[in-house]
């Protein structure tokens, strides 16, 4: 049986709002209460860095076992964007005050040396570290005595989160939150209409989603059939990784299954692309597929995996019905979409193609946007109905694939300039990107990804 606990500070709340006083409202509602935010990720840990930097209280949840939990899951993939993008300033400015040694700003790392270098010793400082929560899951949150409905007072109320740890809840009061708990745990299925089918769980132990440690599970894709179904980076990660595994287990066979009209589309710019690791990823690719190692099977609209004997995939290629069979695994790299159930009695403005904010949604739909050309946006675009909640890093984007890590902490940098009071600060903008754009790959032996 859960037990429930109410974790309260002390603050009032008695201040009457017009509409354009909503700013000074963060100034004086519940000035005592904290900012929440959700998720310890990159995001998560430089919207905490930014609050030390505005002397602002905060309570930093997360569900996983340690910082950055879902990286961990994708730790051996390599960044295609070097240090020099991956490190918040607010973060380096606390980090700097201590022995912390900075990594070579031009060199790649891995998921996981971004964890060990980067984001534990950020966690572990003095002014972040009493403050984080670790195997604390946020269920929902709420206005104080209302849902969603309830108009009444609604913006002198605090917010409420409701927080799994093991066999208790507690309550955590705030004057304001920040959802940084991104979309990786929340994949799309193999399925090209976006719907999960029975069919597919079935298959569970035997589908993987995201990026495989293919070297940690020889065993599982070693000389065996493997579907590989996507178009984008992860695929492509995925694909190579395999391609080196085929090398020492020439019967494994891979088969890449995507709705791109022709492959030619995913090798990018190859020797042209300014990232050279990105143009590397292009021509890798581009070889294993002429070289016979890979084959294609495009365009493929997949609409329910079967179980058989083996694996059999039901689609339509080139608008006849057809069925490839005979899989003994899949990995299923066709993105990720956000959960927002734990946003479910807040009031939000949600883009309804791309699941992204509303007001973020023109500017980086992937139908006319790659992460080359999305440019940096703050608090005013970010701001929702429901005042003082904010939705930020990949879950801000919804579905769209063009987040870059650099863009999700000056979305931070501009929230908390605005929660602490410092309009001006909030409306700048204060990143420059390459005219690239550092989107994500892997390679292995220069491996990439974000």
């Amino acid at each position: 049986m859960k037990t429930l606990n109410v974790i309260k500070q002390n603050g009032s709340c008695c201040t009457t709002i017009k509409n354009n006083e909503v700013q000074e409202t963060f100034n004086d509602l519940n000035k005592n209460l904290p900012t929440v935010i959700i998720g310890a990720g990159p995001i998560g840990l430089a919207a905490a860095a930014h609050l030390v930097e505005q002397n602002q209280s905060f309570i930093l949840l997360e569900a996983g076992n340690e910082v950055a939990h879902n990286i961990r899951t994708w730790g051996h993939v390599t960044l295609f964007s070097p240090w020099r993008y991956n490190i918040n300033k607010a973060a380096k400015a606390l980090l700097n005050e201590t022995d912390w040694q900075e990594p070579i700003l031009e060199t790649l790392p891995t998921g996981h040396e971004l964890i060990d270098l980067y984001l534990k010793p950020l966690a572990e400082l003095a002014q972040i570290k009493p403050f984080i929560q670790l195997n604390s899951k946020v269920v929902g949150i709420s206005r104080e005595l209302s849902d969603k409905m309830k108009s009444k007072n609604r913006l002198n109320q605090s917010f409420k989160i409701y927080v799994e740890k093991g066999d208790d809840i507690s309550i955590i009061e705030a004057k304001a939150v920040i959802d940084a708990t991104g979309t990786w745990g929340n994949p799309n299925p193999a399925n090209s209409t976006g719907i999960w089918l029975q069919t597919e769980k079935v298959l569970a132990d035997h589908i993987e989603y995201g990026i495989p440690d293919i070297k940690m599970n020889t065993s599982r894709y070693a000389n065996k059939k493997i579907a590989v179904i996507g178009g984008g980076h992860s695929a492509i990660n995925t694909l190579l990784s395999l391609a080196e595994l085929q090398e020492e287990n020439p019967s494994t066979k891979l088969v890449w299954i995507m709705r791109k009209k022709f492959a030619e589309e995913v090798y990018g710019g190859e020797e042209k692309d300014a990232l050279k690791a990105r143009g590397a990823l292009g021509i890798r690719i581009h070889e294993i597929v002429d070289a016979g190692k890979v084959e294609v099977v495009t365009p493929f609209y997949i609409s329910m995996v079967k179980k058989g004997e083996k694996i059999n995939i039901v689609g339509s290629l080139n608008g006849e019905q057809t069925v490839l069979t005979g899989f003994d695994e899949l990995i299923v790299n066709a993105g990720s979409r956000p959960d927002f159930s734990i946003n479910n009695e807040l009031r939000l403005s949600i883009d309804n193609v791309t699941e992204s904010l509303q007001a973020l949604a023109p500017l980086i739909d992937p139908n006319v946007h790659s992460c080359g050309t999305v440019r940096a946006h703050g608090e005013g675009i970010l701001r929702q109905p429901e005042e003082g909640f904010y939705i930020v890093g990949a879950k801000s984007y919804g579905r769209a694939p063009t987040f870059l890590m650099a863009t999700g902490y000056e979305q931070v940098r501009s929230i908390t300039a605005y929660l602490a009071g410092d309009v001006e600060a909030s409306q700048r903008v204060e990143l420059e990107l390459p005219e690239t754009g550092v989107c994500s790959s892997n390679l292995n032996k220069s491996n990439t990804c974000c």
